[in-house]
């Protein structure tokens, strides 16, 4: 597992080779061997970054992670949708949803550590 924090990178020896998801615990012992707060400290410490991106979305703030991306609260319109087994139309209320917009940086990191090329050459952040 490779955990992007604060510029630098923690390789866990795991089985999330496999596509395993990264929890909340994973987070906390991460913070835990690479910063050497006590395990309950990490644990507050990750709860209180997720906390204030959660506050920060409910009121409808986007919250900018540079090297990492972006969550944006989107506004949808009321629209209507079809039922699929039964094909009667139904109407879906307005509602706010969250995106999540990865930077070019985590994009490149993704698709193989280097940056797409863009505009006559240049090298995408």
């Amino acid at each position: 597992m490779r955990v992007c924090l604060g510029g630098t990178m923690s390789v866990a020896k795991t089985d999330r080779a496999n596509g395993r998801t990264v929890t909340r615990a994973d987070l906390s012992e991460v913070v835990y061997h690479r910063v050497g707060l006590s395990r309950t400290e990490s644990a507050e410490l990750v709860q209180a970054v997720l906390d204030e991106i959660c506050d920060a979305a409910a009121r409808g703030e986007t919250v900018k992670l540079s090297s990492f991306g972006s969550f944006v609260v989107r506004s949808k319109g009321q629209r209507i949708g079809r039922n699929p087994k039964t094909g009667v139309e139904v109407p879906i209320l307005p509602r706010r949803v969250m995106v999540f917009k990865p930077s070019n940086v985590l994009k490149a990191r993704i698709n193989g550590g280097t940056a797409a090329r863009r505009n006559g050459g240049a090298a995408a952040d």
